[in-house]
């Protein structure tokens, strides 16, 4: 099955900085450009960090305000935090300010794979890179949530060809397939339960799929062959339909 690829979502155009870049310069780029985080790159465009909005609010934090009043002097203090947090609050550069090292992907990566990424770290953007690990381009949260603004008719005529059609290699009338709001709904029989429960798999794994309604139902439960029977892997239902004729 095709998936949707980072290369394909992501921003070739993507604003940076250098390891000396000096912060105000980076809160400027941030501002100009409205984007809440940027990569920081090396000489040969290889991705050293990352800063956010988080990494500036933390120097900013920092910064002497006026006098407290008395009566507050007595309430415990926050924490200081780690060596990077007061190293970021005495950032004068990006190279200082900067998360690292940077959680990175590769243009080839899908939007799953991304997107697990993402969640994993806790991050918001990636840096795609390319096989030297060169900066190629940023791909961001949003971005990748743009795979569920695919229609329904699209949905359902890559699931018919796909999974269906491609990967399973079922007649075209076997299956109704019918998407509504990303919601699949998945109606027929076929001749084996694995089959069932691989079209309902490849249809959960399909961009822009919310969610997929089994209502399949099948013919031979295959989940356990019987003893001294190998289980058949692969073959789709008529083949063996024809083999039982012969």
């Amino acid at each position: 099955m095709k998936h949707s690829k980072v290369g394909t979502l992501m921003t070739a155009d993507v604003v940076r900085a250098e390891y000396g870049t000096p912060f105000k310069e980076v809160a400027r780029r941030l501002a100009e450009h409205r984007i809440s985080g940027l990569p920081v790159v090396d000489d040969d465009e290889k991705v050293l960090g990352v800063i956010s909005e988080t990494d500036l609010m933390v120097r900013q934090a920092e910064v002497p305000g006026p006098r407290r009043p008395r009566r507050w002097s007595r309430l415990p203090r926050r924490p200081t935090g780690t060596r990077t947090r007061r190293i970021k609050a005495r950032a004068r550069t990006a190279g200082q300010l900067m998360s690292h090292p940077a959680i990175t992907v590769h243009g080839d990566a899908t939007v799953v794979e991304a997107a697990r990424v993402m969640a994993h770290h806790r991050v918001e953007r990636l840096p795609v890179v390319d096989d030297e690990e060169r900066l190629v381009g940023i791909v961001t949260r949003r971005d990748l949530l743009e795979v569920f603004l695919r229609t329904d008719p699209e949905i359902r005529a890559a699931i018919r060809s796909e999974v269906l059609g491609r990967a399973l290699c079922l007649p075209p009338d076997v299956v109704d397939v019918d998407v509504h709001q990303g919601v699949v709904t998945l109606t027929g029989q076929l001749e084996r339960r694995v089959e069932t429960t691989m079209a309902v798999e490849m249809c959960h794994q399909m961009d822009g799929v919310v969610a997929v309604v089994d209502h399949l139902t099948y013919r031979l439960d295959d989940s356990r062959p019987p003893p001294g029977e190998p289980a058949v892997h692969g073959l789709p239902y008529y083949w063996q339909r024809g083999r039982e004729g012969t």
